[in-house]
């Protein structure tokens, strides 16, 4: 009996810029509902991955596959109506637009006829109800008529990942959410992901092992642009060469 196609492929994926390397026939394989922790030390190519997986650069050789359609180079807005979407290392938000105009924005965009003079009340308010849904699910319904400039960066995070969700995504990417947060707000983003991950399929490039190790399921380790090893966290944190990689520091 055939396996079930994985909901995210990579198949020999490789990027080259010039004559570096980035990324080196990579073959990576993420079920439907996975939490998948992506780790490795800088300049690993984590993020170079999910760049070619989102659009955001074409692959110079090897296939993306989504629900098991090629999807290799596709513009990025292409990608995200198909129901793959992202965060990035350094937030991305609107500072001057409210938290809830910024989702509503997303969510609008997402719609199948964007909003325009002529629309149904109807689904205007469905847009209203899906808006004020996902400020609940994030914990930000409170602080819906912020400004986003005036958040903490926790939040920031937090908007962020809500206007990834606005789109409607099946596969959400998260680069490095908790960096430059501490405290309780890297455990409020992490019951967050935690929430996410009953509804969606997510991966996860993270440099704290601590959230790995509470979120993940599975982990992948990069290095030079290939995949080193894989497993689940347990094995991953155990895994000498794992730590050698990582400049000899334990994990």
């Amino acid at each position: 009996m055939a396996s079930q196609t994985p909901i995210l492929q990579l198949a020999g994926v490789a990027r080259n810029f010039g004559g570096l390397q980035a990324l080196k026939d990579v073959n990576l394989r993420i079920e439907q509902g996975d939490l998948r922790g992506i780790i490795g030390p800088n300049g690993a190519g984590k993020t170079t991955l999910f760049n070619v997986v989102t659009g955001e650069f074409k692959p110079s050789s090897g296939k993306v596959y989504l629900r098991g359609e090629d999807i290799s180079g596709l513009p990025p807005y292409t990608i995200c109506r198909k129901g793959l979407s992202r965060t990035f290392q350094l937030t991305r938000i609107f500072p001057e637009m409210t938290v809830y105009d910024s989702i509503w924005a997303g969510a609008n965009s997402k719609a199948r006829h964007p909003w325009n003079p002529v629309s149904s009340a109807h689904r205007l308010e469905q847009i209203e109800r899906e808006t004020l849904e996902i400020c609940k699910l994030i914990g930000l319904e409170e602080k819906k008529e912020e400004l986003a400039v005036n958040l903490s960066y926790g939040d920031q995070k937090v908007l962020e990942i809500a206007m990834a969700l606005s789109t409607k995504p099946s596969v959400l990417l998260l680069d490095e959410p908790t960096q430059g947060v501490g405290g309780k707000e890297v455990d409020m983003i992490v019951e967050v992901v935690k929430k996410l991950s009953e509804k969606m399929t997510i991966v996860l490039i993270e440099h704290t092992i601590d959230v790995v190790m509470q979120l993940c399921k599975t982990v992948t380790v990069l290095t030079e642009g290939h995949v080193f090893a894989e497993g689940t966290p347990e094995v991953i944190s155990a895994d000498k060469e794992v730590q050698r990689v990582y400049l000899g520091e334990e994990i």
